[in-house]
């Protein structure tokens, strides 16, 4: 399930089914709300979230409120959403905002991916499960699967997924580049020691081979990674102090991308860039007790580094035989201490919430590219980061409630936004220079949350407003690129103010006689005041209705989906984007429990045939035509569970 989160006690959950837990990546079930959307610059991976227009390292992705992962790729083929592993996930929360401050600086939101309890119990014995999928736009074959083994203090398995896929076919019937193959191994283990302690362990390893990015200059030819957590709980039983929870984890990656699998007349130049990051951190947390209210308190610390070499060799030219290495991260390290708390009181009616954080921020590059001190001679910053966040709800009758959220938060940039050195990485081909003296950019948002909860219906609108100030974006530079065939240079910069304001509506439905409704309507609207356009990578209004039957005694369930998003014309034409028309989608799908332990599902997605592509999907070809997305595509599926 996912919940979307406006505080602590706010939330909204929408059933996953096992055809989402089977996604060889996270970022793509994201989409199943329209609060989410994705940068796509692949057809089958790297589904880059974005949310009311905040992208990269404007979201705090984490796993359990502490993990991530950082993209090794300059053009994130690898974004830390593709590092997550799906099998032992229980929900996903969304919380929308910069309000939860107590997992890091989210300056748009954070996306919390929470995995499963402990499974303990008096008796031995070993569980398990089995999925598997076939697609047939594309010729994707989809498996899943965990063995575990519990007793009265150990909940200890294994667990694996394999996917892989072909080309797939568009709706006006033209292949897309979209070949892949993604894994996943990985071991827990949960243990109970005496009646208050619990030491959890989890690792992982990620691996991908040969996928196909058609709008970027490379392919993916291989990324592995390591992920590995431990956690430790321990309850208290004193009148204030609850629990304790100390976190440690570390992510490491190692990638490959090269020219070498496009066919390329005459082929020019042999691109190669091998990059590796790590992502290692450690968090603890009190959670107090204290009358009626409830604190939590702790400190966190993150390091995050990245290095990499793209090797360029001439085989035509007047440069032919020569290799040029162009340094692309420049071994470049940030690293993040933090200090946080959150406070829920109820008082009457009300309930008064109140985070706060503060942030040391320290970002060096240790091994300065010549062309890129030129630009910036200074390359070690310290900044300093407070965020702080209020709420307030209240229940206004037996139906209707109403919050209100404001928040000042401030972040300082990304390894990419400070020390890429001349990559393409961003929406046009323009070469992209870092800027380490960048300031922090700060966002002032309120949220207005007005809810209705009766017997069979729900529903809920969120309006907000965040007004940025310092918002770091990129402007054309006079440099000359790396790349001849490159348009030319920009640089991060900040801007002095942009705005971003919009809404998001859900409403649920229960008609009767095992059939419910779902609508969901998310809008945002992003302008750059200094210069008087739009923001660029802003997702146009999209709708969603969901029709749901549950029937024969909860064992068949079906669903008609129906998605239609208007077409965007506010774009940004200083970064080259162009107007996207409007779509609508349809999917089907039926499941059905032969049994209490095998269950199948079948169904069609895009039903109608229809050939649109995204707003936020990456161009690619010399006249930067779009990236469409699958024509119709059936598939069946089967899952087995045991005891």
């Amino acid at each position: 399930m996912i919940s979307l989160k406006m505080a602590d006690e706010k939330d909204k959950k929408i059933v996953i089914s096992d055809q989402e837990r089977l996604h060889h990546d996270a970022g793509a079930i994201l989409n199943l709300n329209p609060v989410v959307n994705g940068i796509r610059k692949s057809g089958a991976f790297a589904f880059d979230p974005v949310m009311r227009g905040f992208k990269y390292d404007q979201l705090n992705i984490v796993i359990d409120g502490l993990q991530s992962a950082a993209a090794a790729c300059p053009n994130r083929m690898d974004p830390p959403t593709s590092q997550i592993a799906l099998n032992r996930i229980k929900q996903v929360e969304i919380l929308k905002g910069p309000h939860a401050l107590r997992y890091g600086i989210g300056l748009g939101g954070t996306i919390n991916f929470i995995q499963e309890d402990p499974h303990f119990s008096m008796d031995k014995g070993v569980y398990g499960r089995f999925s598997s999928m076939y697609e047939s736009n594309g010729n994707v074959f989809r498996n899943e699967g965990r063995v575990g083994f519990h007793g009265q203090n150990h909940d200890i398995g294994v667990m694996g997924s394999w996917s892989k896929g072909t080309d797939y076919v568009d709706g006006d019937g033209n292949a897309v580049p979209s070949s892949f193959m993604r894994g996943t191994v990985g071991m827990y283990g949960d243990f109970r020691i005496g009646s208050r302690d619990l030491i959890q362990v989890t690792v992982n390893r990620n691996f991908a081979r040969d996928v196909d990015f058609p709008t970027l200059n490379m392919d993916l030819r291989s990324d592995d990674t390591w992920m590995a957590s431990i956690r430790h709980t321990k309850t208290h039983s004193g009148p204030h102090l609850q629990k304790w929870t100390t976190s440690a984890y570390a992510s490491l990656v190692d990638h490959l991308m090269d020219n070498r699998l496009r066919e390329l007349s005459p082929r020019m130049m042999n691109a190669t860039t091998p990059a590796k990051t790590e992502h290692i951190g450690a968090r603890t947390e009190g959670t107090w007790q204290l009358g009626k209210a409830k604190l939590f308190t702790g400190a966190d610390f993150r390091t995050e580094a990245a290095e990499g070499i793209r090797e360029r060799e001439f085989l035509m030219g007047p440069n032919a035989g020569k290799i040029f290495y162009d340094n692309a991260w420049q071994d470049s390290r940030i690293n993040k201490t933090g200090l946080f708390g959150s406070y829920h009181l109820p008082v009457g009616e009300y309930v008064f919430s109140l985070a706060g954080r503060l942030d040391v921020n320290q970002a060096q590059a240790n091994d300065n590219a010549v062309e890129f001190v030129q630009v910036n001679p200074e390359t070690s910053v310290i900044q300093l980061n407070p965020g702080i966040s209020s709420g307030l709800k209240r229940d206004l009758g037996d139906k209707f409630n109403i919050g209100l959220w404001l928040a000042r938060v401030q972040r300082s940039g990304s390894i990419t936004e400070r020390f890429i050195n001349y990559f393409p990485v961003g929406v046009d081909p323009y070469e992209m220079v870092g800027n380490p003296e960048l300031n922090p950019e700060t966002n002032n948002q309120l949220d207005l949350v007005l809810g209705y909860q009766a017997s069979k219906i729900s529903a809920e609108v969120n309006f907000f407003a965040a007004y940025l100030t310092n918002y770091i974006t990129a402007e054309k530079v006079d440099l000359t690129p790396r790349l001849p065939t490159s348009p030319g240079v920009r640089q991060y910069v900040n801007i002095d103010e942009a705005m971003k304001t919009g809404f998001e509506l859900a409403v649920n439905h229960l008609i009767g006689y095992g059939i419910s409704q779902q609508l969901m309507l998310a809008y945002t609207r992003g302008q750059n005041l200094s210069a008087g356009e739009a923001l660029p990578e802003i997702a146009p209004m999209d709708l969603r209705y969901f029709l749901l039957g549950n029937h024969l005694n909860n064992r068949l369930h079906t669903a008609i989906r129906l998605r239609h998003v208007v077409a965007q014309k506010m774009i940004s034409k200083s970064f080259g984007e162009r107007e996207t028309p409007s779509f609508t989608i349809l999917d089907i799908d039926a499941s059905y429990s032969l049994t209490n332990s095998i269950a199948v599902k079948v169904g069609a997605q895009n039903l109608l045939d229809q050939a649109y592509y995204e707003h936020l999907n990456r161009p690619f070809g010399a006249d930067r035509r779009p990236m469409y997305a699958p024509g119709r595509n059936f598939f069946v599926m089967l899952s087995v569970k045991f005891p």
